[in-house]
């Protein structure tokens, strides 16, 4: 028998499928009108002023005007408004800062206000909405649902609360949802990833779960943890588990894998949120590619990723982009982030509607469980473990162990030895040490139990030219990347070797 929450979730999906469709339909008159409200509320700020906001008619205006910035480059802004000064990049001051690791920076704070918060709890619902209205599907309401997050614990600075994204969103979840949501807040306030992955097994075991949410690495733990507390598949423990909803990283590498866990195939939504804000989500079971989300504050900007290192590289608006091309995406926010690069390259799987899926980062980086490594982290750690000692290195590239033959995921560092150490485990154990140091992620993701220690490959002496000159690649200005989000270059690496 349907419940009436299941049977009034279908009448609410349709009007929200019909709001979408209102913006998907007018892609380039709802941006236009986005940027238009950016750029009026924003003339009043410190920085609307010192950009000349008042005189900033179109497109063209802005991008004489606003040059692109990542963090690093905004930071002098952001940090007046951490020291509590208002009116600096929006309106007031923010309600939270989203705090993420940064690149060079140590912590990053992201600003969310109260213009911008409400899009990150809308797209996550509708997301699920849009699933409802295609499917006909919505049994799985009466069932409980698990979103594994941060800790909701907010720490206050100058008036404004401050914690991870996941853990802020944990503060709005809507009344009609409270009920059938897990973990419970006290489980949800374990600070300890494998502690609280246990306290959620025990609290989940005995019900009805319907739908799980979270970054893949994270929930392949908990079906693991699941599996061997009751040595069943996921799918015979939870026999109404029909809907996994996930985001932050690639889930195809972790697809095989889940359907084992799970024991049979379930539909997935896949979500495209951020701290600097919500751009995409599924919105539909039939079509590679989420929607991009063009009525939530956001004006978009897109550079050829190819270009974007070049002198003066071309911003273009959302009517010049094209399917399949790899594009540098640029935001303004109603958050007070203004023409800011948050380091993703997308390509567009379709223009009608405009529908992305992340290719990858304008620099290199490992992120296959979440964990952001940059290029600078990983040649930084490699710097401290060598320093004051007499080991020298050639070369060397790191790339991510997603299924090893035995034990959990962890990073391969190929390394090329001019002077090898006397005690390579040591050697590991110290690189470790500053990776974690240097990034959240990787520390969380190292203390929690989901990933292992780094591991070292060797690569005998002229491997890597050997690499590279089959690739084609050898001399010039070719750089061996320092890391990749995939096993490409050292599977070439050890054909080679």
């Amino acid at each position: 028998m349907m419940s009436l929450k299941s049977i009034l979730a279908k009448p609410f999906a349709k009007q929200v499928y019909k709001t979408i469709q209102k913006w998907a339909q007018k892609p380039i008159e709802t941006q236009a009108q986005v940027f238009k409200t950016l750029i009026l509320e924003g003339a009043g700020t410190q920085f609307g002023k010192d950009h000349d906001f008042k005189n900033i008619q179109t497109h063209t205006d802005f991008v004489k005007r606003v040059p692109i910035r990542d963090y690093e480059d905004l930071k002098p802004y952001i940090e007046r408004v951490v020291a509590g000064e208002d009116n600096i990049l929006w309106k007031g001051k923010p309600l939270y800062f989203a705090k993420t690791s940064g690149t060079t920076s140590g912590a990053k704070y992201i600003p969310i206000t109260k213009e911008s918060m409400p899009h990150h709890i809308e797209a996550a619902r509708n997301a699920i909405l849009m699933y409802i209205h295609e499917t006909g599907n919505s049994k799985f309401v009466n069932g409980k649902m698990i979103f594994l997050q941060g800790s909701p614990l907010l720490k206050e600075q100058n008036g404004i609360q401050l914690g991870r994204l996941s853990g802020i969103v944990a503060h709005y979840v809507p009344k009609y949802l409270q009920k059938n949501r897990l973990p419970s807040w006290e489980t949800n306030c374990i600070e300890d990833w494998e502690t609280k992955v246990d306290a959620i097994v025990e609290e989940t075991l005995p019900e009805d779960m319907t739908i799980i949410s979270g970054i893949p690495s994270w929930v392949q733990m908990y079906f693991e943890k699941l599996q061997q507390k009751t040595g069943k598949k996921v799918g015979d423990v939870f026999k109404n588990f029909n809907l996994f909803i996930f985001g932050g990283v690639n889930y195809e590498p972790y697809r095989a894998k889940f359907e084992n866990l799970i024991g049979r195939k379930v539909d997935s939504i896949e979500l495209y949120p951020a701290s600097e804000g919500f751009f995409a989500f599924q919105d539909t079971q039939n079509e590679k590619g989420m929607l991009l989300q063009l009525n939530s504050g956001i004006f978009y900007e897109f550079i050829v990723a190819d270009e974007f290192f070049s002198e003066n590289p071309k911003r273009m608006i959302l009517e010049a982009v094209e399917v399949g091309i790899n594009y540098v995406m640029i935001i303004s926010t109603n958050a007070g982030l203004w023409a800011y690069n948050i380091g993703d390259t997308v390509q567009f799987t379709s223009i009608k509607p405009y529908r992305v899926i992340v290719s990858g980062r304008i620099k290199h980086f490992i992120s296959a469980f979440g964990e952001h490594v940059i290029g600078k982290e990983v040649e930084q750690a490699m710097q401290e473990a060598v320093f004051g000692t007499e080991i020298q290195i050639s070369e060397f590239t790191v790339a991510p162990q997603i299924s090893p033959k035995e034990g959990l995921p962890y990073h391969e560092w190929f390394i090329e030895f001019e002077n090898e150490p006397e005690n390579l485990s040591a050697f590991a154990t110290k690189i470790d040490a500053s990776l974690q140091k240097q990034n959240i992620y990787y520390f969380d993701l190292i203390q929690g139990k989901v990933l292992q220690p780094l591991k070292i490959t060797k690569v005998k002496k002229g491997g890597f030219q050997a690499y590279m000159k089959s690739v084609g690649k050898l001399g010039g200005q070719n750089k061996l990347p320092r890391l990749a989000n995939d096993r490409k270059i050292v599977e070439g690496l050890t054909q080679t070797n």
